[in-house]
């Protein structure tokens, strides 16, 4: 039988580079497995923070050693790694703006190979939490408040710019949280409780992005759920993090020790099985494809599930909560990795 050739994509321009970094690391680790190793063959590619895309032998040694290779002498971004015509299915794992926000997928797709994970609508919709937000509601998912902002409103005139903070005070209230709409890993959002606050948030988040979300607080345990497959996917266990820190902001997401997870979260039978439903309601409704982890709040006192957002290519170190789900769901890391290949074959 001959073997595929995989071509991992990993790095990228995003604030996300080195999260990458690790997810490919772990992939790769999971692609030398001896039944992956039957099935497939590792063509890495890696994609500078200035968009330079290098071949597999740098590739390679970026993997190896975690240390950030950069040629600044390159000038086309246009010029491929001519190893690139080789690959049989491509795995991108670059998190973030221009990785996930279905970008990178549209270049994927014009050069007819199949690829994990979403296509350029799933992809852009999960990405921008304004476009996310609206679609849920138009199935009907539950959600909290929330108010669509421009950066237009934040540096209007001073009549308008008071005029947009009482409207988010009389709305949503404090506390409330001021988030970029197109970033992940929690840059830019800031938690607010003071009028003070939420003006130097908007303006924070307006320094990211021309769009800007405002959601209204709630007191509820934040659990998430893993997605797995395509047409007919199904959804892991659920699992639950918690953490000493104010909200779940970048520093708590990604330092040793600040946050904790419970695999499966302790919840009821009937309260598990509505999160799981919800999840692939999500899914489907913005047409993702291969894999996501979706994230909800749920207020204990009420009994309230409420989701929160959905992320189409997700954190995938070994450690992280998407393939730690799905392992305590009976699929080990490897067999995730085959899976989601050959679920990129079946698209």
């Amino acid at each position: 039988m001959t073997k595929l050739k995989v071509g991992l994509l990993f790095g990228g321009r995003s604030g996300e580079h080195e999260v990458s970094i690790a997810s490919a690391r772990s992939i790769a680790q999971a692609l030398s497995d001896p039944a992956n190793v039957e099935k497939y063959d590792l063509m890495p590619f890696y994609i500078q923070k200035d968009g330079q895309w290098r071949s597999p032998d740098i590739a390679r040694s970026v993997l190896e050693s975690g240390a950030l290779e950069c040629d600044d002498q390159a000038t086309n971004l246009w010029k491929f790694p001519i190893e690139a015509e080789q690959v049989d299915v491509w795995f991108p794992i670059l998190h973030g703006p221009n990785g996930e926000d279905g970008t990178i997928q549209g270049l994927l797709t014009l050069m007819q190979k199949p690829f994990v994970g979403s296509g350029v609508m799933g992809s852009a919709v999960g990405m921008d939490k304004i476009a996310m937000k609206m679609a849920f509601a138009e199935v009907g998912l539950p959600q909290v408040k929330y108010l669509a902002v421009s950066r237009a409103e934040v540096y209007s005139n001073p009549c308008v710019f008071p005029k947009l903070c009482d409207r988010i005070e009389s709305e949503l209230g404090y506390p409330c949280f001021v988030k970029p709409a197109n970033l992940g890993s929690s840059v830019g959002i800031s938690k607010v409780r003071t009028r003070a606050e939420l003006e130097a948030a908007l303006d924070s988040a307006a320094s990211y992005d021309r769009r800007i979300i405002v959601e209204a607080g709630v007191v509820a345990r934040e659990v998430e759920v893993a997605v797995l497959g395509n047409d007919q996917a199904k959804a892991s266990v659920v699992g639950e993090i918690t953490f000493d820190s104010d909200f779940y902001d970048y520093e708590t997401k990604y330092t040793a020790g600040k946050s904790s997870h419970t695999i499966p979260a302790n919840l009821p039978d009937e309260v598990v099985s509505l999160i799981q439903e919800r999840a692939l309601q999500a899914f489907h409704a913005i047409d993702c494809a291969g894999l996501s982890r979706v994230d909800f709040f749920y207020v204990e006192s009420t009994g309230e599930v409420l989701i929160n957002e959905i992320n189409t290519l997700p954190g995938f170190t070994a450690t992280s909560m998407y393939p730690m789900m799905w392992a305590a769901s009976g699929i080990p890391y490897p067999e995730l990795v085959d899976r989601l290949i050959q679920l990129a074959l079946e698209q």
